[in-house]
């Protein structure tokens, strides 16, 4: 028998502050607080089979002017899918398995055709091109997909890996970076075009003005006019901050043009082409922030955190960013999700986050609608 003394246990006093406060996170604070949140997978439910779970990971979206949202995956093998998520749709269709590739890094919707930046495990960035897709708005009856053939426009700089890309405000060229030059795609007759040594980093944006911006060295954004085809250096400052992918991620309100980025310590700015950055509005709970979007009334969503991300808002009328909690879709089969690589606002306002985890499914968030004056 051992001499041991049991020992004693600690008595919880669950009255107090600390205890209490435990008590609300994990009841009332853990998922997210407002909105409603519903995980897609990658397929059509008893028609298609989704996209393989190693292969799933989202990190590139778009809209096109037809509300389809069309997106690529990362992983041992990368994919090109659309989504339908208006009328009696509610589904996705992998469209692409892309041979040598292992990540999407952008995707861009023109106005008849589209495209999809991937990288390989050996080689440089290569773009791919496919038409848009007419299909139906119902498919309660007979409907059917048809795949159509893909055209591979090459490598956009020799051997270099394809930073991210965006469409222009007509949707008539993409614009992209690799990681040391900057390039353009005409989408009626795609075909990739060197402007200039740039050394890429972070992901591009429209701006107010329908310029497309990007990191240029260490403080500064370039400027690229897609009218004229022209590139100005250090056109503006960044404000002051920790900046080491400069930046990483934007969000673009859809009417206003106004955009918002974030530091490396989770402080938020937003920016126009006629007037710079602002000062801080605020600070993300967690960093680091992966994918951002903004609604029709000017919030913006995104997700913040490493491993379990959170998501925020931040509301301008409010001047706020609050903690709306960790993603869970509780529609049809319950699922959580704690990864996500990329955002985009979609026809009525929903926010569509892409999933970048294994078996990757695409979210959307459908905000509260605030009540007038709150």
């Amino acid at each position: 028998m051992s001499d041991t003394k049991p020992k004693t246990k600690k008595k919880i006093d669950y009255d107090s502050p600390a205890v209490q406060d435990e008590v609300n996170n994990i009841t009332h604070g853990t998922f997210v607080k407002q909105g409603t949140m519903i995980a897609y997978p990658t397929g059509f439910p008893g028609a298609s089979i989704p996209i393989l779970a190693d292969e799933s990971h989202i990190t590139a979206l778009d809209t096109s002017r037809q509300n389809f949202v069309y997106g690529g995956t990362s992983g041992k093998r990368a994919h090109v899918f659309v989504g339908m998520f208006h009328g009696v749709t509610g589904m996705i269709l992998d469209m692409h398995a892309v041979e040598d590739a292992t990540q999407c890094s952008a995707v861009c919707c023109g106005k008849t055709n589209f495209l999809a930046c991937v990288n390989g495990p050996n080689g440089g960035g290569r773009i791919l091109t496919s038409n848009l897709e007419p299909w139906p708005y119902d498919l309660i009856q007979e409907w059917g997909f048809q795949r159509h053939p893909f055209e591979d426009l090459g490598e956009a700089s020799g051997g270099e890996p394809i930073v991210h890309a965006v469409a222009n405000v007509t949707r008539d060229l993409a614009v992209g970076v690799t990681t040391h030059h900057l390039f353009t795609v005409d989408f009626a007759a795609p075909k990739v075009q060197v402007i200039e040594a740039v050394s890429g980093s972070g992901r591009l944006a429209v701006g107010s003005k329908g310029s497309i911006v990007g990191a240029d060295g260490a403080g500064y954004l370039w400027r690229f006019d897609p009218q004229s085809r022209k590139l100005q250096r250090e056109a503006f400052k960044l404000p002051a901050g920790r900046w080491s992918r400069t930046p990483a991620v934007w969000a673009r309100v859809p009417h206003s043009g106004v955009l918002y980025t974030i530091d490396d310590d989770g402080r938020l700015f937003s920016f126009e082409e006629e007037h710079g950055f602002s000062g801080s509005l605020g600070k993300s709970m967690l960093t680091p922030v992966t994918c951002m979007a903004a609604t029709f009334d000017g919030r913006v969503f995104g997700y913040c955190g490493d491993g379990i991300a959170k998501m925020f808002c931040y509301d301008p009328a409010r001047r706020q960013v609050s903690d709306l909690g960790v993603a869970v879709s509780l529609f049809e089969r319950r699922r959580y999700g704690y990864v996500f690589g990329d955002a985009v606002t979609g026809r009525d306002g929903e926010i569509i986050f892409g999933e970048n985890d294994d078996g990757g499914h695409l979210w959307l968030y459908f905000p509260r609608i605030q009540a007038a004056g709150a």
